[in-house]
């Protein structure tokens, strides 16, 4: 039984050690010459205005969870998508009430979060 994973505890064992001697091999052999030109923060080729340290609002964070989320359900909702006319019909129905279940919460929590003023841009 574990003589059918050693293969694959070798081929990672050999993955680690060449990516750490990489790694070790640009530091060694890599080019050394900073300036301040290269130590700069770029900004799409314009000169910097502020600190690269500049905190964020609240509200990107925010759209950026949420975007992730939806992103994350609509993955859930895909196979049952696909699968969903091949199934028989009394699970087809239950099938269909527990998806539009499942729309409805996230309906419920985009709606919530249009009345806390998180989509709003000000």
């Amino acid at each position: 039984m574990l003589s059918s994973y050693v293969p694959i505890l070798v081929i990672t064992g050999f993955a680690l050690i060449f990516a750490v001697v990489m790694v070790r091999l640009t530091v060694f052999f890599g080019p050394r010459n900073p300036n301040k030109e290269k130590e700069s923060t770029y900004e799409s080729g314009m000169e910097p205005i502020q600190t690269a340290r500049e905190r964020f609002s609240v509200k990107y964070y925010m759209v950026a969870v949420s975007f992730i989320v939806f992103d994350i359900e609509i993955v859930f909702l895909y196979p049952w998508a696909v699968s969903f006319l091949s199934l028989p019909r009394p699970e087809m129905l239950y099938s269909l009430s527990i998806a539009m279940i499942f729309i409805v919460i996230l309906i419920a929590g985009l709606v919530y979060e249009y009345r806390k003023g998180v989509l709003k841009w000000d």
